[in-house]
């Protein structure tokens, strides 16, 4: 199935889970303040799923791990590790990342995803060449999840 791009928020998307780009769960979630997206989700989700996140351990770069949505309206999480101990992403761990949330996603049913870019914010990556590995790497599984990515809406001042 061809994903689409949409420019929006992540957390208004009609879709049954949601990708969050984290980072590779070296350090206690309790001490990081998440930014971006992981910030996003914590307002609106709660602790709940960033408690969850952090029993599985540290999560390889380019590794998936699923969680509950905790106060958000989605069947779950699927967190990305899509940045390295430096904070950095590179093309493998932007096209690992997105590989294994839909794996997981294809494991378990799901009918419908949404991605943010994956290491195009913290992780200071171009956002067209990480949308372009995304893209390619979608492409590149079979997978009858409808995904969507979607792109920050920056909003005027």
């Amino acid at each position: 199935m061809k994903p689409r791009v949409v420019e929006g928020d992540l957390l208004d998307q009609d879709v049954e889970v949601i990708v969050n780009a984290w980072n590779r769960n070296i350090i206690p979630w309790w001490l990081l303040l998440p930014q971006g997206v992981s910030g996003a989700i914590k307002r609106k989700a709660g602790i709940e799923p960033f408690k969850e996140v952090g029993k599985h351990g540290p999560i390889p770069l380019g590794g998936a791990v699923f969680t509950s949505a905790g106060k958000l309206p989605f069947k779950g999480i699927i967190h990305v590790a899509g940045i390295n101990i430096w904070w950095r992403a590179n093309d493998v761990s932007i096209r690992s990342a997105t590989q294994n949330a839909l794996r997981i996603a294809r494991e378990l049913g799901i009918l419908s995803l949404a991605f943010p870019i994956i290491g195009a914010g913290s992780g200071g990556f171009d956002e067209q060449a990480a949308l372009d590995i995304m893209l390619d790497a979608m492409t590149r599984i079979e997978s009858s999840v409808q995904t969507t990515v979607v792109r920050f809406r920056k909003r005027s001042r």
